[in-house]
């Protein structure tokens, strides 16, 4: 292990784990919007942020989980990651609003964020 992947790498899971930390707050907070603010919660359940969202996920994952599987060698947090990517993919066909969805997407950041907290431990 470089001191420059120690440096480098552990960061980026960092990021991605603060990225999983915004979609649950978001998720949350489009849900308590959506009980008291009709309007707003309108615009926060606009399905191009979900899949932004997602989107954003997939490439610092893939970046970060990736880039860590080569320099340690460990491929649970990759299989890790990965669950909680595809659980957040799953929830996106699921009907909006059902209270299924917000559970799936909470698994899923939750799975994806642990990931990303083994892979950042695993260069320790």
């Amino acid at each position: 292990m470089t001191s420059f992947a120690a440096s480098r790498f552990p960061r980026l899971d960092g990021w991605a784990i603060g990225l999983s930390g915004l979609c649950a707050i978001h998720c949350i907070a489009t849900a308590v919007a959506f009980g008291l603010l009709s309007s707003v919660a309108g615009l926060l359940e606009a399905p191009i942020i979900h899949e932004a969202g997602l989107a954003m996920a997939m490439v610092l994952g893939a970046i970060a989980l990736g880039k860590g599987a080569r320099e340690h060698g460990m491929l649970l947090p990759v299989a890790v990651g990965a669950l909680g990517l595809g659980v957040m993919a799953g929830a996106l066909s699921l009907p909006h609003g059902f209270a299924g969805e917000i559970v799936y997407t909470l698994v899923g950041v939750l799975l994806l964020a642990f990931g990303h907290e083994l892979n950042r431990r695993a260069f320790w």
